[in-house]
């Protein structure tokens, strides 16, 4: 993790809703904007060299992972909004339902199986810029606190919160899910949406989540996770996942064993848990595959028109334009390799997808049990990870 003074970060202004005005608004410090962008990929610079060996390299990230994915958010948070709205993740892509309404249904699951209500107090372990946390919020009445490592996030966050009028229902603290600025005991429930893969090891978040939790509340989660189809030694599928982690920001994703692991060797007790994007998973007949947003359509139907800008399309159009913007210094240097990061992501997440070497929505509810004292002390490589 870095020390010292804090590194300078692209200007942004969380009040600004449209894409083309963020960008400019970066292009005010082209120095800044531009060495995240080249710190950020420095991180893989090895792994490219020779994607056969990466353990130091792993290493590397995961000892400064906290810097690694704050560089990233910076970067990427005004695409994510511009091109999938400001829920950042995956969802049960149900046939008869549209892409919002997926992204809420996938956020109200939790809340069902938290048993949020009025008058409880739950945790955003990870929150972005507070989608799922204001859906939490407005489903189940419960007051979400949003933790947030990365300040531009944080403030989107509380902006939005502001402008939708949920201020009063939830919040946005800025702060590290490995050592987390809350007292022992503090929350009713708490969740993760593809947030703890982020993390230097999966033992950091999930122990101070048992930590913050008060005895008996409950954590669920949707987690990343490599699936018993990937091989590690078979170097197409390591290449695959490479790309999965670099353009999304992972030190290293772990295996579901090892994942399921962390979670006893904490002290939780597993009440559940399921890979929702396994073809022997629940309603999978009633769904389009989790990853169709990214492959794109040809359909002419309104819904899947205004999906766009996620497809390959799409993403090659953007591409191509914020090139022209940053030729044409209207964006900040650095804008177009932020633009092929991400079209490296999606390219090896759908591929990924196909060959379900991962899965985004391993979903797992666990329980803090009544007589819990500090969670046990696991060192991280004791799952062999």
């Amino acid at each position: 993790m870095a020390t010292g003074a804090p590194e300078p970060t692209p200007i942004q202004d969380p009040e600004l809703n449209q894409f083309l005005l963020r960008l400019r608004k970066k292009n005010t410090n082209v120095t800044a904007h531009k060495d995240t962008v080249d710190s950020y990929y420095k991180f893989w610079d090895e792994d490219r060299k020779s994607i056969e060996d990466t353990e130091s390299s792993v290493a590397q990230r995961r000892a400064g992972s906290s810097r690694l994915t704050n560089h990233f958010y910076d970067l990427v948070t005004d695409f994510y909004e511009y091109g999938w709205g400001t829920s950042f993740h995956f969802a049960r892509m149900f046939k008869d339902s549209t892409f919002k309404q997926c992204i809420s249904r996938h956020e109200d699951f939790l809340a069902l199986k938290l048993g949020l209500k009025p008058g409880m107090e739950c945790l955003d372990v990870g929150c972005g810029v507070g989608g799922p946390l204001r859906e939490v919020a407005k489903f189940s009445g419960a007051f979400v606190t949003g933790l947030n490592n990365n300040q531009y996030q944080v403030e989107r966050c509380r902006f939005l919160a502001k402008q939708y009028g949920l201020s009063s229902l939830c919040k946005a603290v800025k702060g590290n899910f490995e050592a987390m600025p809350f007292p022992d005991n503090s929350f009713d429930a708490a969740y993760a949406i593809e947030a703890c893969c982020h993390a230097s090891r999966l033992e950091k978040p999930y122990g101070e989540i048992f930590r913050v939790l008060k005895p008996g509340g409950y954590f669920a989660c949707y987690e990343w996770l490599t699936t018993e189809k990937y091989d590690e030694s078979n170097l197409e599928q390591k290449k695959i996942i490479h790309g999965v982690e670099e353009g999304n920001s992972i030190s290293k994703m772990y295996t579901i064993p090892q994942c399921l692991d962390v979670l006893k060797n904490l002290g939780y007790e597993i009440i559940e848990h399921q890979d929702l994007a396994a073809p022997d998973s629940p309603l999978y007949d009633a769904q389009d595959a989790w990853y169709t947003p990214l492959q794109g359509s040809y359909s002419l139907e309104v819904e899947k028109l205004h999906r766009w800008r996620m497809t390959p399309i799409g993403r090659w159009i953007t591409q191509r334009f914020v090139g022209v913007l940053e030729a044409s210094k209207l964006a900040p240097p650095g804008t177009a390799k932020v633009s092929s990061l991400l079209n490296l992501a999606a390219d090896s997440l759908v591929i990924a997808g196909e060959q379900h070497l991962f899965t985004p929505m391993y979903f797992f509810l666990v329980r803090k049990p009544l007589n819990a004292g500090q969670p046990n002390g696991v060192n991280g490589d004791a799952v062999g990870h």
